[in-house]
């Protein structure tokens, strides 16, 4: 079966697997305690955290293992609520992935502002500036409240859309407003430049060829817990930390780095299949057409077929292709993704929506068959 879905969770990569077999092997015991097989398991696990460090550019202590993006979200949003005023507001993109989105309505209950996307699924930079540039610290309202953060994702995990993060971070620091970046699917595929000097910045190793299980958050020294309990990870994060997991993060982030060289020929590939998409599937449509895009993401809006039994991403999983839908259709009932519907996507089309996703070893030939299945699919159902 063709795996196209490497948004949701990529194939373990080999040099993810070899990291963490060896570390199980050398290591078995807890990074904390105090013997000599305790204290090897810590210079590795701080190892780790060094060379995550030099890929990200800051500071190895900054760096907080999670169990994946979405403990790192709530951490960073719960810290965030803790420290700042009781109405200040925070600022999210409104296609931002939903552990930022329903952590932030956890932390900042009934003051969250989503910040609104073009047609092309790119923040809206001139909105954005204008509204920072009018807050004040003595508004009342939630509209000209000075945040008490912004959060942007690097690269949208349903489009691919790429966002003006770098800019953003800028325009935060000079109202000295914290900025939240989720680099998840950024990692792994671009170069991390400049993720390091992000306030806060998280990843998942799953999306990149890591284990489930582990993640990591950038943070500042001063970053309250959100798990109770022991005092690894400078008193940022209690629990046993996950040696074995962060060796695979490094491991498999290494390996994506060699690759990155590479970017400009995936891109040349992922154009020129959308190319043979559009002229294959009359009617068909690149969501996010005209905007940068990660080399490895295509999100089309297919023509429709008969009814929500015959969804496309049914009927190609069926010819042994695993892709995703834009959003799920159960029951008889559409439930239109919140990233599609901030773009002006129809709801009425959600069932039409693929979100088509390789890695580094998804090949030409790859891409082809799954054109070619599109093809008959579309001959067989329309």
């Amino acid at each position: 079966m063709l795996y196209f879905d490497h948004n949701s969770t990529a194939p373990l990569h080999p040099a993810a697997r070899a990291a963490w077999l060896d570390m199980q092997e050398r290591f078995p015991a807890n990074p904390a305690s105090a013997h000599r097989l305790g204290q090897r398991a810590e210079v590795a696990l701080e190892t780790a955290r060094e060379h995550l460090a030099s890929l990200l550019a800051c500071p190895p202590a900054s760096l907080v293992w999670t169990s994946g993006a979405t403990e790192a979200a709530n951490t960073a949003l719960a810290h965030l609520a803790a420290v700042s005023s009781a109405s200040a507001p925070v600022w999210v993109s409104a296609i931002e992935h939903p552990c930022v989105l329903e952590a932030a309505s956890r932390w900042f209950p009934g003051r969250v502002r989503l910040l609104p996307v073009t047609s092309g699924g790119v923040l809206d930079l001139a909105v954005f500036q204008a509204a920072l540039g009018n807050t004040s610290p003595a508004a009342g309202d939630l509209a000209a409240a000075v945040p008490a953060a912004v959060v942007l994702m690097a690269a949208n995990n349903e489009t691919g859309v790429l966002q003006p993060w770098r800019a953003v971070r800028e325009l935060c620091r000079e109202r000295a407003v914290p900025f939240v970046c989720d680099a998840t699917q950024w990692l792994g595929r671009l170069p991390a430049d400049g993720l390091g000097e992000c306030d806060f910045v998280f990843g998942s190793g799953h999306k990149c060829g890591a284990p489930v299980g582990i993640g990591f958050l950038k943070a500042p020294d001063a970053c309250r817990p959100l798990l109770a309990g022991g005092p690894q990870e400078g008193g940022r994060r209690a629990g046993t930390q996950n040696l074995a997991g962060a060796a695979a993060l490094v491991a498999a982030l290494r390996a994506c780095a060699e690759s990155l060289a590479g970017v400009p020929d995936r891109v040349a590939l992922r154009s020129a299949h959308e190319a043979a998409l559009l002229s294959t599937l009359p009617g068909a449509e690149i969501l996010g057409a005209g905007t940068e895009r990660l080399w490895n993401t295509i999100a089309l809006l297919a023509p429709p077929l008969s009814d929500c039994r015959q969804r496309w991403v049914v009927r190609l999983d069926a010819a042994g292709v695993a892709a995703s839908s834009g959003s799920a259709c159960a029951s008889g009932k559409e439930a239109p993704s919140h990233v599609l519907a901030a773009m002006g996507v129809p709801p009425g089309s959600s069932d039409r929506v693929l979100r088509l996703s390789g890695g580094w070893e998804t090949g030409a030939d790859d891409w082809r068959a799954v054109v070619e299945m599109l093809r008959g699919i579309f001959e067989r159902w329309r």
